[in-house]
């Protein structure tokens, strides 16, 4: 039996044919990543002729990256009237489970854009290091004597005091 698999047609002419494929499958694969590192160089340049882009640059703390990300997921500003409807968007507006008497905890919605909430708390990290107003606020939230908020949590009010509108009202950053 072992004898008869050897020349059969599977194991001669079947190993031939499975190269085969692999190696298309491969050429393939190494033309779609060509493809899309081709969109990925069109789409950054395109992101960095928008004026949100320069703007966004100018912060200490946020680098071309993640400013292409952040464009990508929101968009321009113009689609937004205040700065409390992005937050809302990424699901970062604040939540309560209360029942008659009951009141329950304070937590973030998470009723938005889920890998926009991921950017920003990323964008936050840097931003509590290089910029020293963020800086602050971070120390005045995790240090203060009534209800001091642990680290996450005093990044996740940062993100929400994160505003990305670039008008008068709005130079926090």
């Amino acid at each position: 039996m072992v004898q008869a698999a050897h020349g059969s047609i599977d194991v001669t002419e079947g190993l031939e044919m499975v190269r085969i494929e692999i190696t298309t499958l491969i050429r393939s694969y190494r033309q779609l990543g060509q493809k899309i590192q081709k969109l990925m160089d069109q789409f950054n340049n395109l992101a960095k002729t928008s004026v949100e882009y320069e703007w966004l640059s100018t912060v200490l703390g946020i680098g071309d990256t993640t400013i292409i990300q952040l464009l990508s997921e929101i968009g321009s500003f113009s689609y937004y009237q205040h700065p409390r409807q992005l937050i809302k968007f990424a699901g970062l507006t604040l939540r309560e489970h209360s029942s008659g008497q009951q009141r329950g905890k304070k937590r973030i919605s998470k009723r938005g854009r889920r890998h926009l909430r991921a950017l920003l708390f990323r964008v936050m990290m840097p931003m509590v290091r290089c910029n020293e107003a963020f800086r602050q606020l971070h120390v005045y939230y995790t240090t203060r004597a009534e209800n001091p908020l642990r680290k996450k949590q005093s990044m996740v009010v940062l993100c929400g005091k994160l505003q990305l509108f670039p008008n008068e009202k709005s130079h926090r950053l």
